[in-house]
């Protein structure tokens, strides 16, 4: 029996309508079939499969279970990525780290921690590779390829959650030590140490920050502060033996 004309159009524009609702409602699942409607009839291109709110509200309610069932998959799915990427970084397994953390950003590029991590297997990539199967010029630009990623990756993750300390942290560490950009590091790391003001490693990191800028006071001030603030008897003689040092610069 030949199907009219009418009804194979007809179901195209389901289908068609049905891959449009998929695409929006991850975003818009919280609000009324009613709202959800309207907001796809304003994004339809001119031109493009004539819809009406009353008949979205229909595609909507017939597809809405498989909806609700592809945005659990893809939930899962994204966590699935985030605990490989996890395991395999633990195992300093960086280059996969990286690929499975793109897969996990695919399925949640709103995650600051996905971010973050993809900052420290980056930088940890650059940082080991070693350029003895390429040329040095080659290994360079891969090197400086991946610290670029890091720094993207970190700076993301700030922009997602500005009160998230660590990327923060790794940014300052990849200006200072990596990058030799240290007048860069010195706000992401001052902002770190008053989320974590015990933390003496960076307090170091700041210190040789404020070092490689000519602020030596604020160094050797830094420095004083290690001392006071651990108990760990290497780090109190690393940080006095450090002042010592600048000390004797400013004289």
């Amino acid at each position: 029996m030949k199907l009219k004309r009418g009804t194979v159009l007809g179901a195209a524009a389901v289908l068609a309508v049905a891959g449009l609702v998929l695409g929006v409602y991850l975003a818009e699942r919280q609000k009324s079939r009613y709202e959800l409607a309207r907001r796809i009839a304003e994004l339809s291109p001119r031109g493009g499969i004539p819809a009406t709110v009353e008949g979205l509200r229909a595609a909507i309610a017939i597809y809405e279970e498989a909806v609700e069932e592809h945005v659990r998959d893809a939930a899962q799915t994204g966590t699935y990525w985030k605990i490989l990427a996890v395991r395999l970084a633990d195992k300093g397994m960086h280059r996969d780290a990286l690929d499975a953390l793109d897969m996990a950003i695919r399925y949640n590029g709103e995650d600051p921690t996905l971010f973050y991590l993809a900052g420290v297997s980056a930088a940890n990539v650059a940082k080991n590779a070693l350029g003895f199967a390429t040329p040095q010029a080659g290994f360079q630009a891969e090197q400086a390829q991946y610290y670029a990623r890091a720094e993207r990756a970190y700076t993301r993750a700030i922009e997602l959650d500005n009160a998230n300390a660590k990327p923060r942290y790794g940014l300052g560490i990849l200006y200072t030590f990596e990058l030799e950009r240290p007048a860069e590091a010195v706000p992401h790391l001052e902002r770190y140490l008053e989320l974590m003001s015990r933390d003496t490693d960076a307090m170091f990191a700041l210190a040789r920050a404020y070092y490689m800028t000519g602020d030596y006071e604020k160094a050797v001030d830094l420095y004083d502060r290690i001392v006071v603030s651990t108990k760990d008897t290497a780090k109190q003689a690393e940080a006095r033996s450090n002042r010592d040092y600048v000390l004797g610069l400013m004289r």
